[in-house]
């Protein structure tokens, strides 16, 4: 069962539902989909994702990434777009690669810091939380993306697969499938350019397939932060991002099969 649908200018869509759940009754498919972001949208992809019926769009992005790649709509858009303008305490990542090495080690290891932060970043919480509340009402599908659609973005879909009751080694399979090797090349094709544009450097392929991929580290490192600060995964659902039982029921009346 492949996950990925092939768009012409937005990379890494792809499925997340359709996995099986504890309860039994499992994660819809065409209802829960996460991608790059759509600034290079085609007008075949504007029109795929209103065909998929897409209702609310979760855009993680801070607002500098915004302005520099514009996202794409359809015409006749309605969605609700789900994003803000709160600051980072931290430099962005165009910024923070003027001063590492860029090397492979430097990738993975400003992954994981980052992954460190990214639990309690007040950007982020603020935009989870209002991504389970729509998700609780919402009768539409649902596109969740940043900028590559890798870290974000495989944040918050594994703690939705984890609130839906996914088993752990299918939250990690679904994370990892970033990293799927018939894409690698397009991805490390642009992000090498990206990086001369926008940084003004240079970095070896070695370095570049690490700086676009993910690592069952990285998601290991935010839940690990999670348990350490609120006991448990549940627990940072529900103190940080009040995913308290009620919610969590109306989501699974939405995503869940019968």
């Amino acid at each position: 069962m492949t996950r990925h649908i092939d768009l012409e200018g937005i990379d890494n869509f792809r499925d997340f539902g359709g996995y099986a759940t504890a309860c039994g009754r499992g994660v819809k498919r065409g209802r829960l989909f996460r991608s790059a972001n759509h600034h290079r949208a085609t007008e075949a992809d504007l029109q795929r994702l209103r065909d998929l019926g897409v209702a609310v769009v979760l855009d993680l992005r801070q607002v500098h990434e915004r302005s520099r790649e514009p996202s794409r709509r359809w015409e006749g858009f309605e969605a609700q777009v789900l994003e803000n303008d709160i600051v980072s305490d931290h430099p962005d990542w165009s910024h923070t690669m003027r001063q590492g090495d860029l090397t492979p080690e430097w990738f993975f290891e400003d992954a994981l810091d980052y992954y460190r932060r990214l639990p309690h970043e007040p950007r982020h919480v603020d935009l989870f939380r209002r991504y389970f509340q729509a998700l609780a009402v919402t009768d539409g599908a649902v596109v969740v993306h940043c900028a590559a659609g890798k870290d974000r973005t495989g944040t918050i879909c594994a703690l939705t697969h984890h609130m839906a009751g996914v088993h752990p080694d299918d939250i990690v399979e679904d994370y990892l499938l970033t990293n799927d090797e018939s894409r690698m090349a397009r991805k490390i094709e642009f992000l090498g350019p990206w990086i001369q544009e926008f940084v003004g450097r240079t970095a070896s392929e070695a370095a570049l397939r690490v700086a676009v991929s993910v690592h069952p580290q990285y998601l290991e490192t935010a839940f690990a932060v999670m348990r350490r600060d609120h006991g448990s995964i549940d627990g940072y659902l529900d103190d940080v991002l009040g995913l308290d039982a009620g919610l969590r029921a109306q989501i699974h009346d939405r995503i869940l099969g019968a």
